[in-house]
């Protein structure tokens, strides 16, 4: 992919949202940068702009070393928490007050972050917290507390999350964890 394909990767998926556009435009605009590890220092200027600017001004938490497949959406991104192990996949949707990031243990240490799959819905307000994986076409409700494992294909509400709907043709992978959410 060349560069300005990358950069305007997201632009389709955020149609009439000027601010998502820009945001996202600006986040691979500095992951571009962050490629390239030599001229970090000459970069550094705009790395302390993208944070001032999307962090500061704009309310949303995207740290530059996230990894995020094509087609991110941002709805309403204000108090957006990402963190920036965590892993989305492609064409997710993303709406504010949502909170995405590792769990701190009892002896002091943090989890990994969670890893999303593919063509994922998140609803407003949703906690999704610790070394969990999210299963691809996964729509989570507003307001959901996600601490476990969802399997692919379902819908998941509340706190705790649990499965509200699940498509009978899924068939869950002998690698899936015991702890998915039922």
């Amino acid at each position: 992919m060349n560069v300005f394909a990358y950069l305007f990767q997201d632009w389709r998926a955020n149609r009439q949202n000027f601010k998502a556009q820009s945001v996202l435009f600006a986040f691979r605009l500095v992951m571009v940068f962050n490629r390239y590890m030599v001229t970090k220092i000459i970069f550094f200027p705009y790395f302390m702009l993208y944070r001032f600017w999307v962090e500061w001004i704009l309310g949303i938490e995207l740290p530059r070393k996230t990894t995020v497949g094509k087609g991110l959406s941002l709805y309403h991104g204000q108090a957006l928490v990402v963190n920036k192990g965590t892993v989305i996949g492609e064409n997710c949707v993303l709406r504010n007050s949502t909170t995405i990031g590792h769990k701190k243990l009892a002896d002091g240490t943090f989890t990994r972050c969670p890893r999303i799959g593919n063509n994922v819905d998140i609803g407003a307000n949703v906690c999704i917290i610790g070394d969990i994986t999210i299963g691809d076409n996964v729509i989570i409700g507003a307001g959901s507390v996600v601490v476990k494992n969802v399997p692919s294909d379902c819908v998941v509400v509340g706190n705790p999350a649990r499965v509200l709907e699940k498509n009978k043709q899924d068939i869950v992978s002998p690698a899936a964890s015991t702890e998915e959410i039922n």
